[in-house]
């Protein structure tokens, strides 16, 4: 992909910072963790670096899960698990609501399933040798956390800290789960 230069301007020009805690992952129930993903996603186009979504929350981890499967038809019910892994990250870009005009990302069309300008967006992060990228969650009012697989030091390598089985169903009718 070739990148436009007043983006990479643009993200070089932000301070790389380290990350290291606890991040949250939702995925259907047997699948491993810290599997990455090149399906494409809001940050990554399909068959670009691999990537590992993450939300520094609990609830943001499912929210997520809870709109891709309210996709389907018909909505799958059974349960899904959680996931709190320790993640580290030596060369970390932010990317914040108030940097959306400059990216040229719409902020009121964010949370909709058109991802071409996150996606530039997130290959060009990856491209400038970022090893995660800390965003808004369009689906919950928290921060996600996009481990770039491909540029992360073996060392970092995500580390399940445990799993929990969970209707999410039962937490998506739950008082307080509708997020933004």
């Amino acid at each position: 992909m070739v990148h436009e230069p007043r983006l990479l301007d643009f993200l070089v020009a932000k301070t790389p910072e380290r990350f290291g805690g606890i991040v949250y992952r939702a995925t259907r129930l047997g699948l491993a963790a810290t599997t990455p993903s090149t399906a494409g996603g809001r940050w990554m186009p399909r068959d670009g670096m691999a990537v590992l979504y993450t939300s520094t929350e609990w609830d943001g981890a499912l929210a997520e899960m809870r709109f891709h499967l309210g996709l389907l038809s018909p909505v799958p019910r059974k349960p899904i698990a959680v996931h709190r892994l320790q993640v580290a990250a030596k060369r970390m870009i932010r990317i914040t609501r108030n940097d959306f005009d400059a990216l040229d990302i719409d902020p009121n069309r964010f949370g909709e399933l058109d991802y071409r300008r996150p996606e530039i967006v997130g290959d060009a992060i990856g491209f400038l040798e970022f090893d995660a990228m800390l965003v808004p969650s369009a689906r919950w009012p928290c921060e996600n956390l996009v481990l770039l697989q491909d540029n992360q030091d073996l060392s970092d390598s995500p580390t399940v800290l445990d799993s929990e089985e969970v209707a999410w169903i039962d937490w998506a009718k739950s008082p307080g789960s509708v997020g933004p």
